[in-house]
């Protein structure tokens, strides 16, 4: 993305507003007429997951979980889950902070990241899954 922001950029850390116009700006970029059912995903920022969250996915600390996929995937849908409540990206804003200031990458490519990556499991894949296809596409990238 060409606009890359530093942490420079922000006189206080980025709020939950400004990460929720970069979620949305990141959106929009995806070509959604090869995915129509992202249209009807919701994305929500908070500041970080709650205990209960954490105890669900079985984590102990909350900046191990920069974004989490609330819902369904399209993969497991039956004809009863069709119509019900949209499917929900949720972003946590301190540890996407936390790791923007531990890897150096812009926010809005780090915020982008995550958001794919919530989405991917709208779509139906496993942690596994969208680890191996960004590892490839980390290896192409540093073959050009």
């Amino acid at each position: 993305m060409g606009n890359s922001l530093s942490m420079s950029d922000y006189g206080l850390p980025p709020g939950l507003n400004d990460i929720a116009a970069l979620a949305e700006r990141a959106l929009h970029e995806i070509p959604l007429g090869q995915f129509p059912s992202i249209r009807e995903l919701t994305i929500a920022v908070e500041d970080s997951p709650d205990d209960d969250m954490l105890a669900e996915l079985g984590l102990s600390s909350p900046w191990e979980l920069t974004g989490l996929y609330k819902g369904i995937p399209l993969d497991q849908r039956g004809i009863a889950e069709w119509g019900q409540e949209p499917d929900q990206v949720v972003l946590f804003r301190e540890p996407i902070l936390l790791e923007w200031i531990e890897s150096g990458e812009s926010l809005p490519d780090l915020v982008r990241t995550v958001l794919i990556h919530e989405i991917a499991h709208h779509f139906g894949f496993t942690d596994e899954q969208i680890e191996a296809l960004e590892q490839k596409t980390r290896d192409g990238a540093a073959r050009h």
